[in-house]
């Protein structure tokens, strides 16, 4: 592909500015999961060089990750959106994803769902299936499988966590922790694909979450590609202790320069 060169003396002008051109940087790698450094000269028409100096400052100023051949964009999650507006956002996405996850559950399995609106798809897909065993710390889900059908359901006491409606914390954790259960089945907040971690934006829900992994024979992270542009607050554990991480077939690219180790523990539905 032919560089992108500068059209206008303005344009030059802007691109020897430091400034001006990481900002224009910083635009296009937002705009995308994943930019590799060869794009980024292409759009920028400077060297690769240069990109690559762009690249070192704004990481060490923690706007953006770079990876391997490239970045990616960082957003911290302090907050989650509630859980209404969540429920309608990538709604056609997350059913995809639901649907992957929901094929990874056999017959008879003893199944934690965690609270998150991803995670609620699952659950209503899974309700009907009287072979199965429930364990939820989540108020909507809970509603769901009741609604649906479901058999066998056992729920997480704890501190009520309004963001997203779930049972948490340390008591939660400890309850948790006197299960034994075949999948866990976990909503976050951020896949940090630099860092190559899982993150929810609230160290009480991280509490609850970083229960589940430890009694769950497999652990499915199910996430939407948004939350793959970002990081937050509380890390949940290292993508090596999650067995799957389902996401839309759009994060492809956010993922292609991380090690294959872990590049096969994803799913693109």
């Amino acid at each position: 592909m032919a560089a992108r060169l500068p059209s206008t003396r303005r344009d030059l002008d802007d691109l020897r500015s430091a400034p001006r051109r990481q900002a224009r940087l910083l635009e296009f790698v937002r705009s995308r999961l994943f930019v590799d450094a060869q794009s980024l000269k292409d759009e920028l028409g400077v060297s690769i060089a240069t990109i690559r100096r762009d690249l070192t400052e704004l990481e060490g100023r923690k706007l953006l990750r770079r990876t391997h051949g490239g970045a990616v964009s960082v957003t911290q999650v302090t907050h989650d959106n509630d859980t209404t507006i969540r429920e309608t956002t990538n709604l056609e996405e997350k059913q995809r994803i639901a649907a992957a996850a929901a094929a990874m559950v056999a017959e008879g399995d003893a199944v934690m769902i965690d609270s998150g609106t991803t995670s609620l798809q699952v659950a209503k897909l899974l309700a009907g299936n009287p072979s199965l065993t429930f364990v939820t710390n989540g108020q909507d889900v809970l509603a769901t499988l009741i609604a649906g059908g479901a058999r066998a359901v056992h729920v997480i006491g704890g501190e009520y966590v309004p963001i997203n409606r779930s049972f948490s914390g340390a008591m939660a954790a400890a309850t948790v922790r006197s299960f034994n259960v075949d999948k866990a089945i976990l909503s976050v907040a951020a896949v940090d694909v630099g860092r190559r971690l899982i993150c929810t934006s609230h160290p009480q829900i991280a509490c609850a979450q970083q229960a589940m992994i430890e009694i769950a024979q497999m652990v499915i992270v199910v996430a939407d590609h948004s939350k793959l542009e970002r990081t937050a607050l509380a890390v949940i554990a290292p993508l090596e202790r999650i067995d799957y991480i389902v996401t839309g077939s759009t994060a492809r690219t956010a993922v292609a320069a991380i090690p294959e180790k872990v590049r096969k523990k994803f799913v693109f539905a």
